[in-house]
């Protein structure tokens, strides 16, 4: 699942330009690594509490290097272009499945993650879905594409995207500049999965959208948070941690974060070690750490998601935005590039439709 920048600050140690392609050469300024005593991570922008890399830190004396990166296709490219000296990514189910594919990934050594029980069987159970007896994932979040709803504004509202079938609310809502996450919550209203090959199936789902194009004010990937927050728009598709750190106290009371109950998506962020990774102990060791649920907690509680660390859930202090029996009826994020062509097809339609 995309994630959009929670603030302006981005967590990075040194700038990591040995991380390249075609053997560039270093910058003077960059220092020379040493694989020894580190663990060089690849993720989402402050979706790891630095405190957590912190304690980490002192606690086994192995430095944590962090790079970031703000979409998966973004990170994919990179490493697909020859980039090297990352040891542990953090994609989204989708992603997981197209790296597995590409043999990108080392497998999980279990036997070295003795926090690993600790994982809910429910969402072990979902990854299985594409990595089979868990091999190669390791998950990190379970989350959800939600809609966030004014209730001051919209004091009655369809927990689906029937919403944006009202034209009561023209003007007032947006939805995701993302053809992934238009096209599930399309397809799952007129009961087809998101990897569908059916033209007929495609088809409806295109003239839904078309429809639901013609209430919303925009399509809007950058800055949904902020538009709601401002109350230019009430009913918006996006995702709620990135929405709830936008509002006043005020504006929480009179918000609803709603998980669609029909056409919804969800995603489980995995840690993943790469087969080209020169620090796998330490890998290993990081996640292990994570998987603490005194740890996990502080996960949960900076996130505000659901604890998928079933032991943490008697450290954590804040409530999540919404549990997991919220995301039992979504559909899990997966690779869909069988029938991405199809897809590009009737996005490009729904795009240039007036």
């Amino acid at each position: 699942m995309k994630k959009v920048l929670k603030k302006c600050f981005i967590t990075a140690f040194l700038s990591l330009a040995f991380i390249g392609c075609g053997g560039e050469k270093e910058s003077e300024s960059t220092q020379k690594l040493d694989y020894k005593n580190a663990v060089y991570i690849y993720s989402w922008a402050e979706y790891i509490p630095t405190e957590v890399f912190e304690k980490f830190e002192k606690e086994t004396g192995i430095k944590v290097i962090e790079d970031i990166y703000s979409t998966n296709e973004e990170m994919f490219t990179k490493l697909k272009a020859g980039a090297v000296g990352y040891d542990i990514v953090v994609p989204s189910p989708d992603y997981t499945e197209i790296m597995m594919n590409e043999k990108m990934l080392a497998p999980i050594d279990k036997s070295k993650i003795s926090t690993y029980g600790n994982i809910d069987k429910r969402v072990l159970k979902k990854l299985e879905s594409f990595d089979k007896g868990n091999t190669y994932a390791v998950p990190y979040t379970m989350s959800a594409t939600i809609l966030a709803i004014n209730t001051e504004k919209v004091p009655n509202y369809e927990k689906d995207y029937s919403i944006y079938d009202r034209e009561d609310l023209k003007g007032r809502m947006t939805l995701l500049d993302d053809m992934k996450e238009v096209l599930i919550a399309g397809l799952g209203m007129e009961g087809y999965p998101q990897d569908t090959d059916s033209e007929e199936g495609m088809r409806k789902a295109s003239d839904r959208i078309i429809g639901w194009k013609n209430n919303i004010a925009k399509f809007d990937s950058e800055s949904f948070g902020k538009n709601f927050a401002s109350e230019d728009f009430w009913v918006v598709q996006g995702y709620a941690e990135n929405i709830y750190m936008e509002l006043t106290d005020k504006q929480k009371e009179h918000t609803a974060f709603v998980v669609p109950q029909k056409g919804g998506s969800s995603s489980i962020d995995s840690f993943v070690i790469l087969n080209s990774s020169k620090n796998k102990d330490n890998a290993h060791k990081f996640i292990e750490f994570i998987h603490r649920p005194e740890i996990y907690a502080l996960v949960a509680d900076y996130l505000m998601l659901p604890s998928i660390n079933v032991p943490a859930n008697e450290y954590v202090e804040e409530t999540p935005l919404f549990t997991l029996d919220d995301l039992d009826k979504t559909e899990l994020l997966k690779d869909t590039t069988p029938t991405l062509e199809l897809q590009n097809k009737y996005w490009e339609e729904i795009k240039m439709h007036n």
